[in-house]
């Protein structure tokens, strides 16, 4: 990767990003570390789940499935923990361009590629820049995440509820700054207002991870069958 002072005012946005992104998320891996521990796992159980899993929301519904169920709800636990992850397929799918070849560099990928990765690096306009959002995202995340589930595991009893310390809304609120910017167009709009109401409707009532795959199918339902028009407007040329 290039020196910083050889970067293109494109690649120092993503980095910015990157950083600003890895930071909030990172600091979540505090409370992962507390209620895997809480939740019956010991420190070196929490931070071995971090370091290979490495998947925040399947983290959580793993460890969501064993507090209420103890570990006897294992099975379910890693059910649910799959069916939430499997959106890193279609992930890997979009970030594929984006990563070129190589065996090393695509295993390297494949561990980086979540949320918040594949998030700075769609939001970037040129290739080039797409690539410095996903590497650099997914590292400082990593490696945040990794160092904040131990201190998390270790201090856990010390924090209380973690929940109070708002560290769930840093990484939220981080993930829709850059969300924010993509919603101009009607059709971008009318995904993301359909895939949330379903997901929110849906979650009371289904296994953690189903509801995210139905709003994912929902979103591609939207997007892919142009069901508002947006493309053939785009071509006649009406914008209205």
């Amino acid at each position: 990767m290039p020196r910083t002072s050889r970067r293109t005012p494109e690649e120092r946005a993503a980095l910015r990003a990157a950083l600003a992104v890895g930071l909030a998320t990172a600091a979540y891996g505090v409370s992962f570390g507390a209620l895997a521990t809480l939740s019956g796992l010991d420190i070196w159980q929490t931070c071995f789940l971090s370091l290979v899993m490495f998947t925040g929301g399947s983290q959580f519904a793993l460890i969501g499935v064993l507090a209420s169920g103890g570990l006897t709800a294992g099975p379910s636990a890693i059910t649910s923990a799959a069916l939430l992850g499997t959106r890193n397929v279609f992930y890997s799918i979009r970030m594929s361009p984006v990563i070129g070849k190589g065996f090393l560099k695509r295993a390297a990928a494949a561990q980086l590629t979540i949320d918040e990765s594949v998030a700075v690096a769609t939001a970037q306009r040129t290739p080039a820049a797409q690539r410095v959002g996903f590497w650099a995202t997914g590292i400082a995340i990593y490696l945040g995440w990794n160092l904040t589930t131990l201190i998390g595991a270790l201090i856990g009893d010390l924090l209380g509820d973690v929940s109070a310390y708002g560290l769930d809304a840093a990484a939220a609120a981080a993930f829709l700054g850059l969300l924010w910017p993509r919603l101009k167009a009607r059709q971008t709009q009318a995904v993301a207002v359909g895939a949330a109401f379903v997901a929110t409707l849906l979650t009371p009532v289904l296994t953690p991870g189903l509801p995210v795959l139905v709003a994912a199918v929902v979103a591609v339902v939207v997007g892919a069958f142009d069901l508002l028009g947006t493309k053939k407007r785009a071509e006649s040329g009406d914008d209205s």
